[in-house]
Formats: C-alpha cells, structure tokens, sequence
C-alpha cells in the first residue's frame, strides 16, 4: 500500500491537474452561453478521439518501461521513449489527416447551427495542437513506469495554472487583448500543455537521469523495443479510440435529442469527468507496480498491487459518491449562464440534477473497472482489456439509439441504462482477472531480478 500511495497519489494529483484544467475551460466558457459551452465538449471530445489511438499506443509506455525495469534492463527504459516518439513522428500527420472526419459527424449529427460553428473552431485550434499532448504522453509514461509519478505530478500543475491563466485572458480579453471566446480556450489549452512538456523534458534530459537511463544512447530505431511495444501498445490504442469514439457518438445521441437535454448531459459529463480521470492516476500507479512485478517474475506482488489499488480507489470514489448524492444541485449551478439563453440552463438544471444523483451508483463500479483494466494491462493481458471496454461501450451507444432515436424513450430512462450497463460490466472485469491467466504472460525476459520494493526504497533514498 505503501509503495501504490508513493506512486499513485502524485499521479492522481496530476490528472486532478488535467481535470481541473479541462474543467476551468467549460466553467469559463459557460458563462458565454449553453451553446458554447455544449460546443466544448463536443470538439474537445472529438480531437481527443482523433489522436486517441496514438495516445494509447505511446501510453502503453508505462508498462513495459515498468516491466524492462522490473527485469534489471534499465537500458531500455529510456529505448521505449525514443520509439515512442518515432510513432509520433508517423502519427502526427494521420491525425491531421483525419479532421474532414470529424466534421463530418458534427454536420451529421444533428446538433444546432449555433454549436454546430464554435464546435468546429475549438476543434480545429485543438488537432493542430495534439502533437504536444503526444509528447507529454510519452515522457509521463517514462517517469511513471519507473515510479518517478512527482515529475509527472510538478508538470500536471505547471500545465494547469498556465492554462487557467491564459484561458481567463485570452476568452474574456484581459490585459489588452481582445475577447476570442472558444478559440481563446483552444488556445489556452495548448500554451499550458507546452509549459507542462518543457517541465518533462528538462526532468528527462537531466544529467543524473540521462546517465542512470543510457538516454544520450537510445536515441535509435531498436527492432525489438519497437515490437514490443506496437504488439501490446496497439490493443491499448485501438481500445482508447474505439472507447472515445463510443463516447463521442453517446454525447451525441444525447446532444442531437433537444437543446435541454444537450446542456443537462454536458454538466453532468464535466462532472463525471472530475469523478473519472483522478483515478487514471490509480490505474496508472497499478499498471506500474503490476508491470515491475510481472518484469521481476513476481505476480503474487502484483496481485498485493491491485488490491492496495481497490482500497485507494474506493476511498476517493466514496467522497465522490457523497457530494454527488449531498450536492447535486450546487454542482449544477456552477455552470449556470451569464449570457446566452439562461432559459435553456434553467430548463435543463432538474435533469442534470436527477443525472448526477443516479451517477452517484456508479463511481464506485469506475474504481473497480480502472484498477481491474489496468492490471491486465500491466500484466500484458491488453487484447482482453481492449474487448472488454470497447464492448461494453458500443452496447452502450446500440442500447441509447434505440432509446432515445427508435422507441422514444425520456433522457432520464436512456440514463439509468448508461448506469446500469456500466455495473454489470464491472462484474466481468473481474472475472477476466479472477481467471487468472495475466500471470502466465511474459512481456520481457529477466537479466536480473530487481523487485519492486527495492526500487521503490531505492527512489526514496534519491
């Protein structure tokens, strides 16, 4: 439990940075109307399911620098970021490629002109920009698998308060510049996530760290790291992108159904977000452990990981829990207009209300799923992970457009099918890792057996 706090806490305080960075950009953008806030989430949701598949894949960095470390291999640590930034390299223009995509299903989806329009702008400034998302990616990955997480935890937060910065100037037009609205926040956006990559960069090019991780020398194409890493890194991709678009297609189904129901689903999904991405940093800490263990050919470590997983889960999902069942109406009225048509707020506050109440069952499930799936990642089991999370997605999405577009059914009912799918599939999650066969798999072969604990009493002492 120990070591799961020192390398999973840093971590959930970084991307409680990435949510409140995110979060910050729709408050401010709420009070310039439902519309453009609705936009937001739209193309923000959107150009990260773009630049999803190659997030994943530059991810699954985390499991095998964990692993190649796990087996006394810290050579090759540092070989797993130079191919992952080779990927970026081949990656960044398919990504570009693919905006025609994306508006594309903005026209056919059925959302108003009014959000229809910003919705474009702020996703447009964002694809351009995902190439620093993609190397923040890939040096986070590095500093997580090898437990390092503060690195990553000090560049979340410098992210963070330049974006909010930036987001406040550069949206309402402070210190002489003009107001540029959405675009502002697109491109407050990208200005925090540069000060967040050049904060990895100088941890990365240190000299005790390019010294104790050969960097100067891993700066070449290596066959075998690279096959390593698209052979278990593309499940991890394709489910990211399969998933985010599941979720982009569920937003819409929700947005195109009325004005009402568009704004009460975007509140409840930027809270769901801050109930959400805190524990990716768990999942993050418990892929980590899991992989050293697995890397040292200990899996009985691994399993102690996901159990002090579970119990750091439950505890941040319990608080959780109780300001969306105390609260929920409070939550609600951060986003209420300024300007715009407050009648649509007003219309839409009681089923954004009765949303995050009934999501209130559920953020306990979210532990369980984030810390289940991300053993199996660690471990090497990511072909499972990816069906399993992809399926349970598209289920969704079959199960809302009939809802919503065939049978006519309310929001409301639509919703708390959303929830209840997500709770069975909790249930066979665990039966995946219940089964038992993450522990046979060998991602990396041993050159000395270096066990997590001693790596982690190793950091302390640095």
């Amino acid at each position: 439990m120990r070591e799961m706090i020192a390398i999973a806490i840093p971590m959930v305080v970084a991307m409680a940075c990435d949510t409140v960075m995110t979060f910050t950009d729709r408050v401010f953008l709420s009070r310039l109307g439902p519309e453009i806030m609705n936009a937001a989430l739209g193309g923000g949701i959107a150009s990260f399911m773009i630049s999803t598949f190659f997030t994943g894949l530059v991810g699954y960095s985390t499991a095998l620098v964990a692993q190649y470390l796990g087996a006394g291999r810290k050579n090759f640590c540092a070989r797993v970021v130079a191919q992952a930034l080779f990927i970026i390299a081949v990656g960044y223009p398919l990504i570009i490629l693919c905006r025609p995509f994306a508006h594309f299903l903005f026209e056919r989806s059925g959302i108003s002109f009014e959000q229809l329009i910003p919705q474009k702008l702020y996703f447009n400034i964002l694809i351009f920009g995902s190439v620093i998302g993609l190397l923040r990616m890939s040096l986070s990955s590095f500093f997580s698998g090898i437990g390092r997480t503060r690195v990553v935890m000090i560049a979340a937060f410098a992210s963070m308060v330049a974006n909010i910065f930036f987001n406040y100037v550069l949206i309402y037009g402070k210190l002489g510049l003009p107001a540029m609205g959405i675009a502002g926040a697109a491109y407050g956006t990208i200005l925090g996530g540069c000060l967040g990559l050049i904060v990895l960069a100088a941890a990365y090019f240190r000299k005790n760290n390019r010294k104790e991780f050969s960097v100067a020398g891993s700066a070449r194409f290596d066959r075998e790291v690279m096959y390593k890493l698209l052979r278990y890194g593309y499940p991890a991709g394709l489910e990211m992108f399969l998933k985010i678009f599941a979720f982009n297609a569920i937003v819409m189904l929700f947005q195109s159904h009325s004005a009402m129901t568009a704004t009460a689903v975007s509140i409840m999904f930027n809270w769901d977000m801050v109930s959400f991405i805190p524990l990716i940093g768990i999942g993050i800490g418990v892929t980590s452990l899991v992989g050293r263990a697995m890397g040292s050919g200990r899996p009985e470590l691994a399993a102690a990981s996901v159990i002090s997983g579970l119990k750091l889960g439950s505890i941040y999902s319990a608080i959780i829990l109780l300001l969306f069942v105390g609260l929920p109406d409070i939550l609600v009225g951060v986003f209420r207009p300024s300007a715009g048509d407050i009648g649509t707020f007003v219309e839409a506050a009681p089923l954004a209300i009765f949303m995050i109440r009934v999501a209130s069952l559920y953020v306990m499930v979210n532990a369980v799923i984030i810390v289940f799936i991300s053993a199996l990642r660690g471990a090497g089991d990511t072909f499972w992970a990816m069906c399993l999370t992809v399926g349970v997605h598209w289920v969704i999405v079959a199960s809302l457009f009939l809802m919503l577009n065939l049978s006519g059914a309310s929001p409301k009912s639509a919703w708390v099918v959303f929830m209840c799918v997500f709770i069975v599939f909790s249930f066979v999650v665990y039966a995946r890792y219940r089964g038992g066969k993450w522990r046979d798999i060998k991602l990396v072969a041993q050159k000395a057996v270096l066990q997590p604990s001693d790596y982690f009493h190793e950091q302390m002492e640095i």
